[in-house]
């Protein structure tokens, strides 16, 4: 297992990547790592000392150590994660394909919840393996959602709520939805509205808000967006 010191460098790391991605499915993967990263950190760092057990007498008979695996069980264990995958979807349910060979149908663990997942896979070839989406596109109906072994691949099927078709399988933010913060100044979210359309649009648009933000700030007039046709 990776020590709280590594776990400390993996994480500044991916922080670093994140503030550089673009791509919004690239940025949503690092989230989820750096997410992972920062539970495993303060797991590692709660852990309790080794313990040092008692001397054992010559003559007492040793216990015998269950088979059965108890993954699921112990919060320390390390996991690897899946970034690679491919996904499609009909009406009714959606299927995610993720790569991999050696998996044990009883060793998974699959946290299914109505806007995400987690599926952990223990002793795959001697390592263990995680894929989580923290928040999905819709939502889905966890008590009908499964993982089904392949022999070279795992597929996940996700049961919609809803039937209709899926734009991505993680949830992205509306960036021209106002925000609805009743304690927030009214003014703030008009003005974040205007700021990414400002970014998004083209040069009229750019010049038209320009323009309207100027009034607004030189009180011409109290609405920044009069005048936005």
């Amino acid at each position: 297992m990776a020590s709280t010191e590594d776990l400390a460098l993996d994480l500044e790391e991916l922080k670093q990547l994140h503030t550089i991605a673009k791509r919004p499915r690239v940025v949503s993967l690092i989230s989820s790592q750096i997410r992972n990263l920062e539970e495993l950190t303060k797991e590692a760092a709660s852990a309790p000392a080794p313990h040092t057990p008692a001397p054992v007498s010559a003559v007492s008979t040793a216990t015998p150590i269950s088979s059965a695996p108890k993954a699921a069980s112990n919060p320390l264990l390390t996991y690897a994660t899946l970034g690679s995958f491919s996904w499609d979807q009909d009406n009714d349910k959606l299927k995610i394909y993720v790569s991999l060979e050696g998996v044990d149908q009883e060793k998974i663990e699959a946290d299914f919840k109505p806007m995400s997942f987690d599926i952990k896979f223990h002793d795959v070839q001697g390592k263990n393996y995680r894929y989580a989406v923290p928040k999905l596109n819709k939502e889905i109906v966890p008590e009908k959602c499964k993982v089904l072994v392949k022999p070279k691949r795992v597929v996940v099927t996700l049961v919609k709520a809803s039937k209709g078709n899926w734009l991505d399988l993680h949830f992205k933010e509306d960036k021209l939805k106002p925000s609805l913060d009743k304690e927030k100044d009214p003014m703030a979210g008009i003005m974040d509205l205007m700021k990414n359309m400002y970014e998004e649009g083209d040069e009229e648009m750019k010049r038209t808000i320009a323009k309207a933000w100027s009034d607004a700030r030189s009180g011409k007039t109290a609405d920044p967006l009069k005048g936005y046709p």
